[in-house]
C-alpha cells in the first residue's frame, strides 16, 4: 500500500492496484473507470479474480482459496456490507483518492509483511477505515483479473506462516468499526468464538491436522486469531498513536 504523501501528489480521482502476478483483461481500466462513474459513493471496489494455478491445488483448497485473493462472487455487482466483516483484497483494487486521503491514517498499525514482520492485512485495515467513514465498498465483476499462483504458494512452508500472519493481524481489522467503549465486550465475544472454532475444528480434523494442508491452515488461522490482541500488544503495535490529517 502506498503512503498518503504519495497519494497527495497524484492528481487523479481513482487509483488502481495490480500486483506483479496479476494479469487483467484488456478492458480492466475502462471497466474500473465506468464503475467509478456509475457508483460515486464507492470509496473502493475490487475485481473478479480468477486463479491461474501453476499446479492443481488439493481438492478441498477452495475452502481457503479466498485468502490467496481469489475472488469469484458472481457476475453482478455486490456491495460489501460492514456487518458481514468481508472486504476485497488489494489485488485488482480501485480506491477513490478522496476516500483514502480523508480517512486512512498516516501511520496505520499494519504495514504488511517485511523482514522481521509477519503481519499482513494492511489492505483490509485501509478499507475498514474507508468503510467506517460511510463510503461504500463494492465488488465489480466487470474488472476481471487472472492471478498467477506458483507451486511454492501451495506448500506448507509458505501457507502456515502466511495464515499465522493473517490471524495475528485480525484484532486490528476486527476492532476498527467497534466503538472504544464496546471493544472489551467485542474482544470477549471474538475470543469465545475463536475458542469454539478451535475446539470444533480439532474434534473434526484431529486425525488429519498433520496430513491435511487445508485443515492445518485453518487451525493456524483460528489459533493466531485467538492470540492476536496479546501478540499485537506485546509487540507494541497497539500502543501506536493513530494520526489522521
Amino acid at each position: 500500500m502506498p503512503e498518503k504523501q504519495q497519494l497527495q501528489k497524484l492528481k487523479v480521482e481513482l487509483i488502481g492496484f495490480l500486483d506483479d502476478d496479476n494479469y487483467p483483461v484488456s478492458n480492466w481500466v475502462s471497466a474500473a473507470y465506468a464503475f467509478g462513474e456509475k457508483y460515486p459513493k464507492a470509496g473502493a471496489y475490487g475485481s473478479q479474480i480468477h486463479p491461474d494455478w501453476e499446479v492443481e491445488p488439493p481438492e478441498n483448497f477452495q475452502r481457503i482459496a479466498p485468502f490467496l485473493a481469489i475472488t469469484e462472487r458472481g457476475n453482478l455487482p455486490l456491495l460489501y456490507e460492514a456487518a458481514k466483516k468481508l472486504l476485497p483484497p488489494s489485488a485488482g483494487l480501485v480506491v477513490r483518492r478522496q476516500a483514502w486521503l480523508e480517512n486512512v491514517p498516516d501511520n496505520p498499525i499494519l504495514t504488511g509483511r517485511a523482514k522481521g514482520n509477519m503481519l499482513t492485512s494492511e489492505d483490509l485495515e485501509m478499507l475498514s477505515y474507508i468503510q467506517k467513514s460511510g463510503w461504500e465498498i463494492w465488488y465489480n465483476p466487470e474488472m476481471e483479473v487472472f492471478h498467477k499462483i506458483p507451486e511454492f504458494r501451495l506448500q506448507k512452508d509458505y501457507l502456515i506462516p502466511f495464515f499465522k500472519g493473517i490471524g495475528l493481524s485480525r484484532y486490528v481489522t476486527r476492532m476498527i468499526n467497534v466503538e472504544h467503549i464496546y471493544r472489551p465486550i467485542a474482544l470477549l465475544v471474538y475470543m469465545i468464538n475463536d475458542l469454539r472454532k478451535i475446539i470444533l475444528h480439532f474434534l473434526k480434523y484431529r486425525t488429519l491436522l498433520k496430513t491435511d494442508l487445508v485443515a492445518a491452515c485453518e487451525m493456524q488461522l483460528f489459533l493466531s486469531s485467538l492470540i492476536s490482541p496479546f501478540y499485537l500488544w506485546n509487540n507494541g503495535y497497539l500502543t501506536k498513536k493513530i494520526i489522521k490529517k
